[in-house]
Formats: C-alpha cells, structure tokens, sequence
C-alpha cells in the first residue's frame, strides 16, 4: 500500500507540490536552525553552520522528491554522493544530532507530509531548548582547577576578594613565572558555592586590571 501511494504521489507530482513541499522544508529548516540557536551552549559559534542546517533541509526534501520511486536514481545520487569529502571536524555531538533532524524534517516534507515536518520540528526543537536552559546531564560538581596571568602578586591580590565571595574553598596549587618578570601564570584550586555562578565569576575575574587569559578546567575540559 505504502508502495502505491509513494509511486502515485511521485509520479503525479506538479510544480506546485515541489514549491510547496520545499517551502515546507525551509520553515522546517528555519525552526531546526532557531532551536540550535536557543540550545548551544558550546564555545565556538558557527553562523555557517546554522545557515546550512536551513539549507540541508531543502536540499534533502529535492534528493527525496528526485529519487521518487526510481532505484537507479537512487543508487546514482548515492554514487554520486560520494565523492564529496568533508574536511570540517565536527566538535560538539550535538551538532551532529541537529544534522540529523535537518535531514529528517527534509525527508518529511519531501515526501508531502508536512504536519509531521512541521509539528516534529517544533515538539523536538522545544526539547532541545528545554534541556539547555535547564542546564539538563550539567556535571553536578562544583571544583575546578583556574589558571590566569597576573601582574606582580600584591600582599592581598584584588582576585581574592573574588575567591572569597563566589568560592566555599581555594586554594593556590602553583604560580610561574613568564618570560616577562612582571607575569605570573597563577593555578588554584576553586569549589564554587553555585556552580551555576561559574559564568558571572570568569567575567567578573577578567575585569579585574592586571587579570588575563583565564581557563577553567573541569574534567579535562576547559570552560
């Protein structure tokens, strides 16, 4: 049955119904690429990256609409398709996912079926945006190791009174010093209060005269 209807539907369709499922394709894409916007929350933003997830979707819904019920074209596309090489490391697992979802919502409304690209674009868009803001699978931990360039160190350095508000615990584990005499390169030990102030307290750090270049690490992995 389901063969039937996929060999009627491709073998009548109109201009109208390719301009009308690739628009679909673009809403659809629009709302994937809005849900990664409002969702990200890794450090290196890609404005290309989010223009191609719209444009994945369209050009997914016209490989779909080409193939119709055709197995040579089929296998042709895919021959085809192989030969293109990406060269972009993708760093963030998420954005795979999100590669994903573009493609399906375009597989969706290539096929004419728009409530499901439309409706699955909003439902699992709003549940990646949901988990971001509710910081969902965050690590629970709240020590960390910073590392930041200082000035020659005075008795009472203006960063302490910053430890002191924001950190339960500190504690100095090495300074360095530069090529430059006058930089240090200072490591602490910190246990945050709230985790969740971690933000707030790197700006707060780096605005302090004398402070750059700060890092913190948790696991391995650099904030």
């Amino acid at each position: 049955m389901l063969d039937n209807f996929s060999g009627n539907f491709f073998n009548s369709i109109t201009l109208e119904q390719v301009l009308v499922n690739l628009t679909i394709a673009l809403i659809s894409g629009l709302i994937v690429s809005h849900s990664y916007r409002l969702s990200f929350t890794g450090l290196s933003y890609s404005p290309s990256y989010v223009r191609a997830l719209v444009i994945l979707s369209v050009i997914t819904a016209l490989v779909i609409m080409t193939i119709g019920n055709n197995l040579a074209r089929a296998f042709g596309l895919v021959g085809a398709m192989t030969v293109i090489r990406f060269r972009t490391a993708v760093k963030d697992i998420q954005d795979i996912v999100f590669i994903i979802f573009s493609l399906a919502v375009g597989m969706a409304a290539g096929v004419n079926l728009k409530f499901i690209a439309i409706f699955s674009s909003f439902f699992i868009g709003a549940i990646t945006i949901v988990l971001a803001k509710i910081n969902y699978a965050f690590p629970q931990k709240s020590q960390f190791l910073i590392q930041f360039i200082s000035s020659v160190p005075e008795d009472e350095p203006a960063y302490i009174a910053l430890f002191k508000k924001y950190c339960k615990k500190y504690s100095l584990i090495d300074m360095l010093t530069l090529d430059d005499k006058n930089e240090f390169e200072i490591s602490f030990n910190v246990e945050l209060k709230n985790k969740n102030t971690i933000h707030i307290f790197i700006k707060e750090l780096n605005a302090i005269k004398g402070i750059s270049k700060t890092r913190f690490y948790f696991d391995d992995e650099t904030i």
